[in-house]
């Protein structure tokens, strides 16, 4: 249960974020308003589970032939989501792009996420980092997507929905960094189980 919850909490912060779908979906809300962005919501909510599955299912045949690989992509996982934590904390009010003629189609934003670096740190690390050799690897990649959908969804839909107002709050350095580093910390806790899985099997 500890980890579902590690996940869950994961998936929010990560989501909630700004990265280029956040910012995308802002500047379609602010332009185009809710019920014109709608496909571009439903292709993040969608696109990104199908990657996160296509690499998970990936990953577990890999760590099926050589389970002592997992360990070590756990850490590489680890020192990913770090980095994106380090990065979101530091990070510098993003100028928001509002010269776009239309939103992204449905196809555009399902196939976009193949191209959005923070999708792929988000989807290597959550898999690298939440998932167990020894366990139900192709349980806990659906999950993860699962999870990863759901939060996904509402967060986008926030940055959507509010997005005038949100860009508006953003704007503000410090509310702008007061955001992103209490983000950067959730994101961080999200860590602690694994961290502490790995400090037992070979510390303790």
């Amino acid at each position: 249960m500890e980890l579902y919850l590690a996940i869950l909490l994961f998936t929010a912060t990560a989501s909630i974020t700004p990265g280029p779908n956040n910012i995308m979906i802002m500047a379609a809300g602010v332009n185009f308003g809710v019920q014109k962005s709608l496909p571009h919501l439903f292709g993040i909510c969608l696109g990104f589970p199908i990657m996160v599955i296509a690499i998970g299912l990936g990953f577990s045949v890999v760590f099926n032939a050589y389970p002592l690989l997992h360990n070590a992509i756990n850490v590489i996982g680890i020192i990913y989501l770090l980095y994106l934590a380090w990065l979101i904390a530091s990070a510098k009010p993003t100028k928001i792009r509002t010269d776009a003629t239309k939103p992204l189609s449905f196809i555009q934003a399902v196939l976009f996420q193949w191209v959005n670096p923070k999708a792929w740190v988000m989807a290597t690390g959550a898999i690298s980092a939440y998932t167990s050799s020894d366990g139900d690897i192709l349980g806990h990649v659906l999950f993860i997507a699962f999870a990863f959908s759901i939060t996904a969804g509402i967060s986008v839909g926030i940055w959507l929905v509010f997005g005038a107002g949100l860009k508006r709050y953003l704007d503000n350095p410090l509310h702008y960094r007061v955001f992103n580093i209490v983000m950067a910390m959730l994101l961080v806790g999200s860590m602690s189980p694994v961290i502490i899985n790995l400090i037992e099997q070979y510390l303790v």
